[in-house]
């Protein structure tokens, strides 16, 4: 017997809003075991946002920025030359249910490479179950959802306990398809697509015999800007390629008071969306800086100094409208961030998932994501599937100007905590 977990994730913001569409599930089988009744750290947006973000805890904050810039440090330099953009929050959310059927040292590993050395699956669990009630939103102007699935092979056990785990902390929806039917990666494919509106597909393909079990993960986000940009300002305008070369880009244009940082060797501004809840933060490396050079001191140290540096600033900016799909293969890199043994097929335990022999293992981590910026907002999606298998310019006194005409680095994270949701970098709008 053989086995393959899948984990995905997806998320979308564009104005205007376009609320995500519920997905039929059929024709899967829904696992029998109850669901318990869902905890206040689950609800939808709505509740108390200052008591929810009160509830996180600042080593689990640290621990997320951690993972999500280690993480991509690691997945731009082997991508260097291409626009790179992942949902880190949505790749840890997808790896958390999976370390819900971790033991032994795969787990201690699991949650180390993710920043939360020390925690147990309780603890971690929680955190996650707190983070997912933060980032949920449904306004008129700004739509954040986050949606968990587990898709079982027909006929092979899981331990009650861990599909318990998986509703209670993360709102999963369970269940069981027969995975040799010619249309099952469809109905995944399906579920995933609907869940990040339309944005993400594909990412499951053919299903090996030794797949019993994909975990998915989905985010969908989108938001308007706070102050949208004037489009009767937007004008083709060069932008400098890795090359060399210039490519005229649709630049858009704003002025006006900034939450505006001038570091070292770089510039950086916060665009904040409708609501104030979430953020878009900019990072222009300077004239003769490469973004290597930046992407290279971008640090948990770092981050959290430069965070408490921004201060309002009058300023202009000249940013370019951009789209990008992005898609990567995660095994090596989770590996190198200390995950190797959940990847090996005689290492890994993962026996709080299901009865063993025969003994699974992660055998692969797949990550696609979209963005999509404009005068208005932004639209991003990102997924990512775990396949388990089993053993068969200058400030100019009080002003500033900051022309993104160059490759740039940005995030879109929580405003209140700073967690990074999105991360990414364009060297090619």
């Amino acid at each position: 017997m053989a086995g393959t977990l899948c984990v995905i994730a997806g998320c979308a913001t564009a104005p205007p809003i376009a609320p995500a569409r519920e997905a039929p599930i059929a024709p899967t089988m829904t696992m029998s075991e109850p669901t318990p009744p869902a905890t206040a750290e689950r609800q939808a947006a709505g509740g108390n946002t200052q008591q929810t973000m009160n509830a996180i805890r600042p080593e689990f904050t640290r621990a997320t920025t951690t993972f999500a810039l280690d993480l991509f440090r690691r997945v731009a330099r082997q991508d260097a030359d291409k626009n790179v953009f992942i949902s880190p929050a949505n790749i840890a959310i997808a790896l958390a249910m999976t370390a819900n059927g971790a033991r032994g040292e795969t787990l201690q590993t699991m949650l180390a490479a993710m920043g939360n050395e020390g925690a147990t699956l309780d603890v971690m669990n929680a955190d996650y179950a707190t983070l997912q009630a933060l980032l949920r939103r449904d306004d008129p102007s700004l739509v954040l959802t986050i949606a968990n699935s587990l898709w079982v092979r027909a006929g092979v056990p899981f331990n009650a306990d861990f599909l318990q785990r998986t509703r209670r902390f993360y709102d999963a929806e369970i269940s069981e398809l027969d995975f040799m039917q010619p249309d099952a990666p469809d109905v995944i494919n399906g579920w995933v697509s609907d869940k990040t509106n339309d944005k993400i597909n594909g990412i499951v393909s053919d299903i090996p015999q030794d797949t019993v079990l994909f975990l998915i993960s989905a985010i969908y986000f989108n938001g308007a800007w706070q102050t949208p940009f004037n489009k009767e300002l937007t004008q083709d305008l060069p932008f400098n390629l890795l090359d060399g070369s210039q490519k005229q880009t649709p630049t858009m244009f704003r002025s006006g008071m900034f939450e505006y940082l001038k570091g070292s060797d770089f510039q950086a501004v916060r665009l904040p969306y409708a609501g104030d809840m979430l953020q878009m933060v900019v990072f222009l490396p300077d004239e003769g800086h490469t973004l290597a050079e930046f992407e290279s001191i971008l640090t948990s140290e770092n981050w959290e100094a430069w965070s408490a540096q921004f201060a309002p600033k009058q300023g202009q900016l000249l940013l370019p409208r951009f789209k990008a799909k992005y898609d990567v293969t995660l095994n090596d890199v989770l590996q190198e961030m200390g995950m190797a043994v959940a990847f090996d097929p005689q290492k890994a335990d993962f026996s709080g998932m299901r009865p063993i022999p025969p003994a699974v293992f992660i055998s692969s981590v797949q990550h696609l994501a979209y963005v999509d910026v404009n005068e208005a907002g932004t639209e991003a999606a990102a997924a990512t599937s775990v396949q388990m298998g089993v053993t068969s310019a200058r400030p100019i006194e009080d002003t500033f100007t900051m022309h993104v005409d160059r490759p740039f680095f940005f995030v879109i994270e929580d405003s209140d905590t700073g967690s990074p949701v999105f991360v990414g970098a364009i060297v090619e709008p």
